[in-house]
């Protein structure tokens, strides 16, 4: 599909939802003209049309907090767009990370945040007590004992993780394979590779 393929509204718009291409996270909700889409495609930055200032904008011009897109996807009936981005900084003017952090209802939201950005979360988390090295930080103190024995911790969780699944032990198999997950980000975080790598690649190996 093309450009030329886009039904934009009267006002020469169309709607533009920009997630978070590492967590799935939605960030904002935007509109675009023709020329922003142009743009868009053009620069790999989230581009768009200001309906209150009718100009063209580029996510982060001014803020610094930009946006790169990693794909452009028109929906079904071809009246709505979404940018997959990685961002770079918060996306909402108030500084939080996304526009949506307001919950509606009596629970307050889910429980959780979905699982890419837990991960996220808990990466960022590690990096950051692996540079401050913070007194009694477990982080810090398995940082200092070296690779190896960060290595060895991978391992031994992934040893758990067996025992807890042969022994059809559900609640002991969530505990350890979060172990397992923790110390997997903590021995990616030791040599340099994100999150947001292993999703590039698990997204190339299993696009539809």
């Amino acid at each position: 599909m093309n450009l030329d393929d886009v039904r934009f509204g009267p006002d020469g718009l169309v709607p533009v939802v920009v997630q978070d291409a590492r967590t799935g996270r939605v960030l904002t909700l935007a509109y675009a003209n023709r020329e922003a889409l142009e743009g868009t495609l053009r620069t790999r930055r989230s581009t768009f049309f200001s309906r209150s200032r009718q100009a063209l904008w580029v996510k982060g011009q001014t803020s610094g907090h930009g946006q790169e897109v990693l794909e452009v996807l028109l929906d079904c009936d071809q009246d709505a767009v979404l940018y997959r981005v990685v961002p770079h900084g918060p996306a909402c003017h108030t500084g939080a990370e996304s526009c949506f952090h307001h919950p509606l209802g009596e629970e307050g939201g889910p429980a959780h945040p979905p699982l890419g950005e837990v991960l996220e979360r808990v990466y960022q988390t590690i990096l950051e007590r692996i540079s401050s090295l913070p007194e009694g930080s477990y982080v810090a103190k398995l940082h200092q004992a070296g690779l190896d024995r960060v290595l060895k911790k991978v391992g031994e969780e992934a040893g758990e993780v067996i025992i807890a699944a042969k022994n059809s032990e559900k609640e002991a198999l969530v505990w350890e394979a979060a172990d397992l997950v923790f110390h997997l980000l903590f021995a990616l975080a030791e040599r340099g590779v994100s999150p947001s790598d292993l999703a590039q690649t698990l997204w190339h190996r299993h696009r539809p």
